[in-house]
């Protein structure tokens, strides 16, 4: 009995708040009180209201609210509650960070102290609850979700929790828990199904729109105005002039200044000046857009036919293999694609390889260009040298180029930045309960990935969509490229460590994007391993969680469509094992994603230099003028176009957080706090000394510079 003192915070969006009231009821060891109704919450507003209470309540075990529904209901997102009781200068800490919806009793458990944390129930209509409902002991729902230690936030001083406040099913041997994990992931499967877009793709989240999505993987307001805003500015733009560019020709490369970004970087201006030098050319399979492709070689490729006159070249390439300095970029997987037909024109895919060698001085140089595979029965086809005639070489390096842009776009971008990361975070939610350390450690690498992913889905790759209106591998072949790059998504590839060491680049100096990946990598996998070694203390722990083991499953078997062949793990039988996987699901919905997303503005907003479609076959001979690589490189409109998208998708995005930097804190307790900070602080010195770095640098790489890196997939 006596005074308790209740803080609800609401989010900061500006539909955060809500018209309706809102019941409290404090649910303690020895009874529960109802405290009456408080005003509507306000956006961003923390309101703070004395009761008084009758009973002796013991420690507070949960807060249960309940938004009354008038003639609107209005859904409310709630961040905490915070209460602090009679005699006390501690307080509880009850997190939601999530929409409340329906008028059902929305239960909150305590998130800052005792053995077991405290536990708070939660009753909410099924209708709409967004995977907020349970039922135990067949009452109404309860739940835990925990966070927030009080001593940590700077908000009051609290007493440590003797352990922190998640668990595994092995913390839980009463079974006090159990039909409350069990519920909750039932309710989970219903409310995050998977989905369907294409045969002999991995699975997207079930749904074509956003209203299809569960309210909490929605864009917030603030990120919802900009994406629109920003997005039809772009359109109107294009609407303007696109129509004009139809029937103007291009009569010199320096028309395509016209389509250039107003506000482009200085790489950008860069790429505009340099992008014919061979240097230049080479540097960007280092540390471009699409780092992913490059890998030293072993042996000559077979598809590489020399022939007779050009000994000295095989002598060359010979010399450099056995050197350990020769590397190939090869584009095969885009042979046989039918390319797209727009507004009644042909256009072209071609699927080069590309032959360089690593300069001692760090420099990659291009040695020799294949426009496409040989074919039986036919000629070889011709190879394009440095020594050729400078428009026959530009124009094969155009379509190397061009080649790139397609498996950039499709493969390394869309497929292992957004899609991968879709399943990670859907299995996720399938699978963990909110209460589990690895849901706690993962959940604030999703935000927003549904939904972009949907956005892309139902805009970029659709029937009639971005792709098919100006790519040449749009009306069909993207979706055969996603198919052919989904059969070889292996997890080495997604492990920088293996992936790096597999391509012979480890050892490459000047992949600055190989330095900075490895890295990151180790300074996520520490944060990962020091989070992990918090909860389970031996490998048997991991090996008897069956719902680490189910979660796993679920990404590998499910959503990846049986990966286990290409390495994916079907069961975690170690702590370290279960590090690494946590780590990659870390690391691909940020790093991966950011090496691939955040160039696109620096290196295709002059079109010569990643042009999105090619509208003339590729040579076969070298007597090439500027007016055939004119007629070859896409019109003033798909120019137009490209710009378009690329500004829209490439600028830094003013809703943006950081790796790291998220607000919401899942874990409490001291010791999850000391893991989380150390992984600030080592991210913080990595970021000062890549612009350290950068600054001494003729060309900076800044794609893995922690405070540009996005904390989950957002764009």
């Amino acid at each position: 009995m006596g005074k308790y003192t209740v803080c609800v915070a609401t989010g900061h969006s500006l539909c955060a708040g809500s018209l309706n009231h809102v019941r409290l009821w404090l649910v303690g060891e020895h009874g529960e009180a109802p405290l009456g109704w408080l005003l509507p919450p306000r956006p961003g507003r923390e309101s703070k209201t004395e009761f008084e209470v009758p009973l002796h309540l013991g420690r507070l075990l949960m807060v249960k609210l309940r938004k009354q529904k008038l003639l609107q209901d209005i859904d409310w997102f709630c961040k905490w509650v915070a209460v602090q009781g009679p005699g006390s200068a501690d307080k509880a800490f009850f997190p939601c960070y999530r929409w409340v919806q329906g008028n059902g009793i929305v239960c909150l458990p305590e998130g800052t102290g005792g053995r077991w944390g405290t536990r708070v129930r939660l009753e909410a209509a099924a209708a709409g609850g967004g995977g907020l409902c349970w039922t135990v002991n067949g009452n109404e729902g309860e739940t835990e979700v925990t966070g927030w230690g009080w001593g940590e936030s700077g908000r009051a001083g609290a007493s440590p929790c003797p352990r922190p406040a998640a668990r595994t099913v092995s913390d839980d041997p009463q079974g006090l828990f159990k039909s409350q994990r069990e519920q909750e992931v039932e309710d989970r499967r219903r409310a995050y199904r998977w989905g369907s877009w294409k045969d002999g793709l991995i699975l997207p989240i079930a749904g074509q729109t956003r209203e299809d999505l569960p309210r909490d993987e929605r864009f917030l307001e603030d990120k919802n105005m900009d994406f629109t805003f920003s997005l039809t500015k772009g359109l109107m733009d294009l609407t303007i002039k696109g129509p004009l560019d139809l029937v103007v020709c291009v009569k010199s490369l320096e028309d395509f200044k016209q389509v250039l970004p107003r506000e482009r970087t200085l790489l950008a201006e860069r790429v505009c000046d340099c992008w014919k030098d061979d240097a230049f050319f080479g540097y960007q399979f280092l540390n471009g857009a699409n780092p992913m492709l490059l890998r030293r070689s072993r042996s000559l490729p077979a598809r590489l036919l020399l022939p007779p006159g050009m000994e000295d070249l095989r002598t060359q390439l010979e010399k450099e293999l056995q050197a350990g300095s020769l590397f190939e970029a090869d584009f095969s997987l885009l042979d046989g694609i039918t390319p797209n037909i727009i507004i009644f024109k042909q256009q072209f895919v071609a699927a080069p390889l590309v032959m360089l060698k690593l300069q001692p001085d760090g420099r990659l140089l291009p040695m020799v260009i294949q426009l496409q595979p040989p074919r039986w029965g036919q000629p070889p086809p011709p190879l394009f040298l440095p020594s050729d005639p400078p428009m026959a070489w530009l124009l094969a390096k155009i379509w190397v180029r061009s080649s790139d842009f397609q498996l950039h776009q499709l493969q390394s971008h869309l497929l292992r930045g957004h899609l991968v990361a879709e399943v990670i975070s859907v299995a996720t939610k399938r699978s963990l309960p909110s209460l589990h350390p690895i849901y706690k450690l993962l959940i604030p690498h999703f935000q927003y990935t549904m939904e972009i992913n949907a956005l892309a889905r139902s805009s970029l790759v659709s029937k009639f969509g971005i792709f098919d209106l100006v790519v040449s591998t749009g009306s069909g072949g993207h979706v055969d490229i996603l198919q052919r790059a989904s059969a070889h998504l292996t997890y080495r590839s997604f492990c920088p460590p293996d992936d790096l060491a597999d391509r012979g680049l480890s050892d490459v100096k000047s992949s600055l994007y190989g330095q900075d990946a490895l890295r990151l990598w180790g300074i996520i996998s520490r944060y990962v391993t020091g989070m992990v070694g918090l909860f389970y203390k031996s490998d048997t722990a991991v090996k008897q969680d069956p719902e680490l083991q189910a979660w796993c499953r679920e990404i590998t078997e499910v959503g990846l469509q049986g990966a286990q062949d290409r390495g994916f793990p079907l069961h975690l039988e170690s702590r370290a094992q279960l590090c690494d996987f946590v780590t990659m699901c870390i690391f691909t919905c940020t790093g991966q994603h950011a090496s691939t997303h955040l160039g696109q503005l620096d290196w295709y907003s002059w079109i010569p230099n990643g042009p999105c479609t090619m509208r003339k076959p590729p040579p076969t001979s070298k007597d090439v003028t500027e007016k055939d690589i004119l007629k070859s490189l896409p019109n003033l409109y798909q120019a137009r176009t490209q710009k378009t998208i690329i500004k829209f998708l490439g600028r830094r995005q003013p809703v943006m957080v950081p790796l790291g930097k998220h607000k919401e804190e899942y874990f409490s307790g001291l010791e999850p706090h000391a893991v989380l900070k150390q992984f600030q602080e080592e991210l913080a010195t990595m970021d000062k000394d890549i612009e350290v770095r950068n600054a001494c640098l003729d060309l900076p790489y800044e794609y893995l510079q922690p405070s540009k890196v996005e904390n989950s997939v957002t764009i």
